[in-house]
């Protein structure tokens, strides 16, 4: 039996939630090492999209940013940003958004700006560029997460990207007509939203994790469905094809930086 850890676990979960039809908004880090699992394994016909306007991009590497250039590269065709959201995203045309956060509350809502107090804050994080706007115009968003109490939080601190708002039909009350946060992938479980309430709630945990940790890493009294699964292990093709994909980008980033050095 292979090893795996976390993190692994984690992003082979989110990639396998991820089909062959589908067009899907990709954020960079842990979203990006995801969708191109899913790419380079189950769902070879994927549409993947950047925010920089890469669209169908396949890199053979994990992009440091949304302007790295191996997306322009690999894609079937670039266009200008304001195009890509209004036409693309506003348009109806992208099924999955993956986001990651910095602060998640338990309907979904995200804070990617500020920690502590807006004018006053402890961090200043990176804001919410087109988050936002994915958040509630994707078909459906996936957020992947590590579970922290500082990150699984009762009450964000500002309110980025709109998720279940309080719960229950709040997104419909704002006219808006997207599923909105469909699933939540973390290092130790896969929650899903209550289908009344749309409070995540657990409904499969990975190999080892008991619902003391699931508990003790999250801000919030965690909800457990009536039945709770265990997540399928990695299967040996899934982690070749995320430690060789991994591999290639630490290669290729580290020649960079010793170009640069140079």
């Amino acid at each position: 039996m292979t090893e795996f850890t976390a993190t692994e676990m984690m992003t082979i979960a989110a990639a396998r939630a991820l089909g062959n039809d589908d067009v899907c908004f990709v954020g960079i880090g842990a979203p990006s090492a995801a969708c191109n699992v899913a790419r380079l394994t189950h769902a070879p016909d994927i549409t993947l999209i950047y925010e920089s306007g890469t669209i169908g991009t396949a890199p053979d590497v994990l992009p440091l940013s949304i302007g790295d250039g191996e997306l322009c590269e690999t894609a079937v065709t670039t266009v200008a940003v304001p195009e890509m959201f209004r036409y693309w995203l506003q348009g109806g045309r992208i099924s999955i958004g993956f986001l990651g956060a910095a602060q998640l509350d338990k309907f979904g809502n995200i804070n990617t700006t500020v920690i502590g107090d807006y004018y006053h804050p402890k961090v200043r994080l990176p804001g919410g560029g087109g988050a936002p706007e994915i958040a509630t115009s994707c078909g459906e968003i996936y957020i992947t997460l590590k579970q922290a109490t500082r990150s699984m939080v009762e009450k964000i601190d500002f309110f980025t990207s709109y998720g279940h708002g309080n719960g229950y039909d709040d997104r419909q009350k704002l006219g808006i007509t997207t599923k909105g946060p469909t699933l939540l992938i973390t290092d130790l479980a896969i929650w899903k939203p209550d289908p009344v309430t749309k409070e995540f709630t657990v409904v499969s945990m990975h190999k080892g994790v008991t619902r003391e940790m699931v508990q003790e890493t999250c801000g919030w009294t965690v909800k457990f469905a009536d039945h709770v699964t265990e997540t399928p292990e990695p299967t040996a093709l899934e982690l070749t094809t995320l430690r060789d994909l991994q591999a290639r980008t630490a290669a290729a980033h580290g020649g960079t930086r010793e170009k640069a050095d140079a």
